[in-house]
């Protein structure tokens, strides 16, 4: 990065996504967001990391969809060097433009040398080129023999073909268009050219747009990959991964495992988990704060922030989901309000606060019609309450 950050902007906005450039306020303070490159920090940068959080934040990490990092509680009169020494940590960009259209996200699992690795950076280069694209619009590069990153939300998508060798593929449509790894981006200019010549004010993302638009006949010839599920926790190629419940972890906590192990370097998954990268013979001694066992039911629950730490939220929301996802075989979703911004699609339980009370919705969304409506944590905890298919102990 050369020169100075540029201050934040209209921090108080919602409906934009948040950087470390242009920051936004919530209940408990600013919250910074971090793009990491190819989703991978360094051991110093973690380490770094880490220090700043506990100097200039809350202390705790979180890790997002999109594979990001967010530093929570960084009050404005420390702002400025909180960005300083990010800037010296090369985690930043040189303003917030450019941040913005670095809406990319990569499977965690790429290596050297990779097609994933050769399109994502070759992607990173041409950002100036793109158009101007909605603030949320975003690319995945998932390029791996199978396509991970199919449950994640990307407009633009550079896949493995079933037959062999590469494609690039809008979001909404079943087929891509199969190109040499020279020929990725310039078609990835070419479909986000197409996307902002037809995209209206209230179809802003692909899948939107391609309901009432066709894609040309050329970009629909080639079948993806199969797509995999994302590995669980546990031993992995590169590494570890290990889950963080709702997607957030105390800095000392991640800090006392990279100093406590051979951990090179941290990649983020869009999954609420970190792959830790090692020898796989040498994996850390310790982790406490984080989730290692592949049916831990806190990876089955997602729970945004809630009240007092965002605005919009009503009521507390960590303190249920751990307390109800024991109680549950499916999928938990614990909101503060409709909004659902810790999970965008359905839950086989999603439990939404609206006026300081709670809703129920079954098999749906934070935002959809509830079965059940103005109940107490204590009301909900009794289970008299809860959907027969998804209460373990009915």
């Amino acid at each position: 990065m050369s020169g100075p950050a540029q201050k934040p902007t209209a921090a108080s906005v919602k409906g934009w996504c948040p950087g470390a450039l242009r920051p936004m306020e919530s209940g408990d303070g600013l919250l910074v967001r971090l793009r990491p490159r190819l989703a991978r920090l360094s051991r110093a940068q973690v380490l770094g990391l880490c220090s700043l959080s506990e100097t200039y934040g809350a202390g705790l990490i979180d890790f997002t969809r999109r594979a990001n990092l967010q530093i929570r509680g960084v009050q404005p009169a420390t702002y400025e060097p909180l960005i300083a020494a990010l800037d010296g940590l090369g985690l930043l960009d040189a303003d917030p433009a450019l941040e913005s259209r670095r809406n990319l996200l990569v499977t965690p699992f790429w290596t050297a040398g990779d097609p994933t690795e050769y399109a994502a950076r070759a992607l990173l280069a041409a950002l100036s080129s793109l158009p101007d694209l909605p603030a949320k619009f975003g690319f995945a590069v998932d390029a791996g023999p199978a396509p991970v990153l199919q449950q994640s939300s990307a407009d633009i998508r550079v896949e493995r073909a079933a037959g062999g060798g590469l494609l690039v593929r809008a979001d909404g449509a079943p087929l891509g268009r199969p190109v040499a790894p020279e020929a990725v981006v310039p078609a990835i200019l070419q479909m986000a050219e197409w996307f902002a010549a037809h995209m209206t004010a209230d179809a802003r993302r692909m899948a939107r747009v391609l309901r009432t638009q066709p894609l040309p006949k050329a970009w629909q010839s080639a079948e993806p990959a199969p797509a995999q599920m994302p590995a669980p926790v546990g031993p992995c190629t590169l590494g570890s991964l290990v889950g963080a419940a709702f997607g957030q972890i105390e800095a000392t906590a991640l800090q006392a495992v990279i100093e406590g192990s051979e951990v090179q370097a941290v990649r983020v998954t869009p999954w609420r988990s970190l792959l830790l990268e090692h020898d796989p013979a040498m994996p850390p001694a310790r982790l406490e704060g984080f989730l290692n066992a592949p049916d831990d039911p806190l990876l089955r629950a997602d729970a945004c922030p809630g009240a007092p730490h965002c605005a919009s939220a009503s009521v507390p929301t960590r303190p249920l989901a751990r307390l109800l996802a024991p109680m549950l075989a499916g999928r938990l979703h614990v909101s503060g309000c409709a909004k659902g911004c810790a999970r965008s699609g359905p839950a086989d339980l999603t439990v939404t606060g609206r006026d300081g009370q709670f809703d129920l919705v079954t098999k749906g969304r934070a935002w959809d019609a509830p079965s059940v409506t103005g109940l107490s944590q204590e009301d909900i905890l009794s289970g008299g309450v809860l959907p027969l298919s998804t209460n373990e102990r009915r």
